[in-house]
């Protein structure tokens, strides 16, 4: 019996890739979905109530994970922008520009979420701590890349424009995640980390799910959104007028 080769490079072309990311985003957004629920469920009908923090803890299970994502979003985006200039491939630059977004709808409800949690913990809405001043200018970042696409017709000349931009940014990265520990911030600590978890069985789990959800919901939207800006960028050529024929 031969054995079955994936020739993964394929789908490094737009019109493969197309077809790959409509058979993938739906079951990212169908598991999205069921860890969003069932992660809501525990973070905020079974998860005990904090002893020091009382209900208001809860935001957290909403905060963690869309601080980290902004995150981590950020550098998988500045990973395709440089890629893609590095390599001049086109598919880089269109999975940059469909992460961008989702990547700065997280960065600004890390910074509202945080706020909502700030005020009855710290007394105020706002401070400008290490961390959070850092978390703003990534939300800054994004907005730029954002408008430094649109602002450029070329699409390629766009391209390469944001990725200059998003791998100077991702020096901002490292900053925000060190910050607790390189300045004396207001912002806690991490409650988890490779040593173990200061948290309770069912706190730790609301959390993990939630991360998971958050992970989920970014694939299926950025598969979505790829596919849309395939089907724009390549719309003069005869595969696309066939596809959505």
């Amino acid at each position: 019996m031969k054995k079955r080769v994936i020739h993964w490079f394929k789908f490094s072309s737009p019109q493969n890739f197309y077809h790959l990311a409509g058979k993938m985003w739906p079951w990212f957004a169908a598991l999205a979905t069921v860890l969003a629920l069932v992660g809501l469920w525990i973070s905020f009908f079974v998860a005990p109530v904090d002893a020091q923090q009382g209900q208001g803890y809860r935001i957290i299970f909403v905060h963690v994970p869309t601080s980290q994502m902004s995150m981590f979003i950020y550098l998988v985006m500045a990973g395709w922008a440089g890629f893609g200039l590095a390599f001049n491939t086109r598919l880089s630059g269109m999975m940059a520009s469909a992460l961008a977004p989702t990547g700065a709808l997280f960065a600004f409800l890390s910074l509202v979420t945080g706020s909502l949690w700030g005020k009855p913990m710290w007394g105020t809405w706002w401070v400008w701590d290490a961390r959070l001043t850092s978390e703003l200018i990534l939300l800054f970042l994004y907005l730029g890349f954002l408008a430094l696409q649109s602002s450029i017709d070329d699409p390629r000349r766009a391209d390469k424009a944001c990725a200059i931009l998003a791998l100077v940014g991702a020096v901002n990265v490292p900053i925000i995640y060190f910050s607790v520990q390189w300045w004396n911030t207001l912002h806690q600590g991490a409650s988890v980390s490779l040593k173990g978890s200061s948290m309770a069985s069912t706190m730790l789990a609301g959390m993990l799910i939630m991360v998971l959800a958050f992970w989920m919901y970014t694939i299926a939207i950025a598969l979505l959104r790829v596919r849309n800006i395939i089907l724009d960028r390549e719309r003069h050529t005869e595969w696309v007028k066939h596809a959505v024929a």
